[in-house]
């Protein structure tokens, strides 16, 4: 009775594509019998281990890396063809993401000015083999002159000043208006920041025209505008920093571009007296557009300034000026034309 017994029982032999993997033990009067080790007596459920070390994870999948192995294809030649294209497009993506980071990395542009030695000479030489139309125009008148050396400043709170006044009535006010800071040479952003609108309206600046100061003197301030930022610019990058300044609109940055920049290449699409003279230039019937006067000008790149000069004198040549009283070009254009700075932008594609 003390004695305990093992029981037997002989089970058919496993599937092993069916079941689990079982650790067998043989019997030594059947070898064929599977002796089953005994159950716990107080539960059925099987005990799981708290090793966290013998609990199945499933294994991450792993991204494989490695271009698939080919399969044969019945056509090898369709094959060949195929992966010739591939490769070719390839190479050409890269040859095209070299050159996008080739042009990255070079130097920005220089822009050289009309006041530099020279470079009249060579607008000339280009004008007269690129339009032969302007040959009379340029035999006929001396060639321009780029020198006022005004600071950057200074010229653009003078373009502001000017604005829809005649010569003599804007040269008064610039007269008064320097007076305040004893000269030109002291004018600057903070001291132009220290006048009161009163002290504006003393000398004759509408409130306005003191808004438009304080906003041009403000953005120098803060140190989006400066002198050596608006040299060092591109024309395209300039003429949108510059339009963002209340009271500055297209046609001031295209005069403060050519007149105190000196900067070569720049055409004033919405300026009467350039349009007039191209429409008399080329016998057209009416006032080309902005976008005629691009097409109709495009020869006269890279010195569509110096092309816009003698639209100018062309002007005004037929309305009878005689170049003995002919004033400083920018004076005269403020003085004739009284144009707004306050007008829409014309877009930036007139610049370069």
């Amino acid at each position: 009775m003390g004695e305990q017994t093992h029981t037997q029982q002989i089970l058919p032999e496993p599937d092993s594509k069916s079941q689990p993997e079982t650790h067998k033990i043989e019997s030594p009067a059947e070898p064929n019998a599977l002796i089953l080790h005994p159950t716990p007596p107080t539960s059925a459920v099987p005990e799981i281990s708290h090793n966290p070390s013998k609990i199945p994870i499933r294994p991450p999948k792993i991204r494989k890396l490695s271009s698939p192995t080919p399969i044969p294809d019945a056509n090898p030649s369709f094959s060949s063809s195929v992966t010739l294209t591939t490769t070719a497009t390839l190479t050409a993506k890269n040859r095209r993401r070299s050159a996008s980071q080739s042009s990255r990395a070079l130097p920005p542009q220089i822009i050289k000015p009309l006041s530099i030695n020279n470079e009249i000479e060579f607008a000339l030489s280009h004008l007269r083999t690129a339009d032969p139309s302007l040959i009379p125009l340029i035999d006929s008148h001396p060639p321009p002159h780029f020198e006022t050396h005004d600071p950057s400043f200074v010229a653009l709170a003078k373009s502001i000043l000017y604005q829809q006044l005649s010569y003599k009535a804007g040269t008064s006010i610039y007269t008064r208006f320097i007076s305040l800071f004893g000269g030109e040479e002291l004018v600057r952003p903070n001291s132009v920041l220290a006048l009161s609108s009163q002290q504006l309206k003393e000398i004759g600046v509408s409130g306005r025209k003191a808004s438009y100061l304080y906003d041009l003197a403000n953005k120098y301030d803060s140190g989006i505008l400066s002198d050596d930022k608006i040299v060092k610019m591109d024309d395209r990058s300039l003429f949108t920093l510059l339009s963002m300044v209340k009271g500055i609109g297209s046609w001031s940055v295209h005069m403060f571009m050519i007149f105190s920049l000196h900067r070569p290449d720049v055409l004033p699409v919405s300026d009467l007296g350039v349009r007039k003279g191209v429409q008399l230039l080329y016998g057209l019937e009416d006032l080309p557009r902005p976008s005629q006067m691009e097409h109709l000008c495009e020869k006269w790149r890279p010195y569509r300034s110096v092309g816009a000069w003698y639209m100018w004198r062309f002007v005004e040549g037929k309305e009878g000026g005689s170049e003995g009283n002919a004033v400083e070009p920018l004076q005269r254009i403020e003085q004739q034309h009284q144009m707004q700075f306050m007008e829409p932008v014309n877009g930036i594609g007139n610049l370069g």
